[in-house]
């Protein structure tokens, strides 16, 4: 699982201008904000940039994730994207797929995405932040730390007794608007940012 503990400790951790409230009628200015911090944390490296977007489409809150990537995917970015719904990146294969993108790119700007469970009032946030995420947090799967920057997405609330339960009983409607929303802003920063190297 890729569940997430959002404490109250990380939410003072994340600034402000890396924040967002996705709503029906969410603001372009909104969009355009995280769209920017992302264009200016890619173009600061010269490393090659890999989109990673984990979650298993076997879970509803879990597939934020791999519907990411399938919809980065259908844009045509210009950079490698790992995990999609037809092929997830989830528990069973992250140490392979990582050693395997260690493999032809040696040493890449890994930019995760994920889905996290967090209080009740902060579902719909999604936040961008410097440094790996680790994924299996919440129900104590020993995983590999994934990313350079990662961008998350509060789906539901936390459950603390049940995190699973969390994780399926999220409405897919739910998920697919943050999909997008977190679409919109990775494509609005990656056509601005330098063309990969080959």
């Amino acid at each position: 699982m890729w569940s997430f503990i959002f404490k109250k400790k990380n939410n003072d951790s994340v600034e402000g201008s890396n924040v967002i409230s996705v709503q029906k009628n969410t603001k372009e200015s909104e969009i355009e904000k995280i769209a920017n911090k992302l264009k200016e944390v890619l173009s600061q490296t010269s490393k090659e940039i890999i989109f990673l977007c984990v979650g298993s489409d076997r879970s509803t809150g879990d597939s934020l994730g791999p519907m990411v990537g399938t919809m980065l995917m259908e844009k045509n970015i210009p950079f490698p994207v790992y995990g999609t719904l037809e092929e997830p990146v989830h528990a069973l294969n992250i140490k392979n797929v990582l050693k395997n993108i260690h493999k032809r790119y040696g040493d890449p700007f890994i930019f995760g995405i994920d889905a996290c469970l967090g209080d009740e009032g902060r579902i719909g946030s999604v936040f961008i932040k410097e440094g790996a995420f680790i994924p299996g947090n919440a129900v104590n799967n020993v995983l590999p730390s994934v990313g350079n920057y990662h961008l998350k997405a509060i789906v539901n609330y936390l459950d603390p007794i049940s995190p699973v339960l969390s994780l399926n009983s999220t409405r897919l409607y739910t998920v697919k608007i943050l999909a997008e929303i977190i679409t919109e802003i990775i494509t609005k920063a990656v056509f601005d940012v330098r063309e990969p190297t080959e």
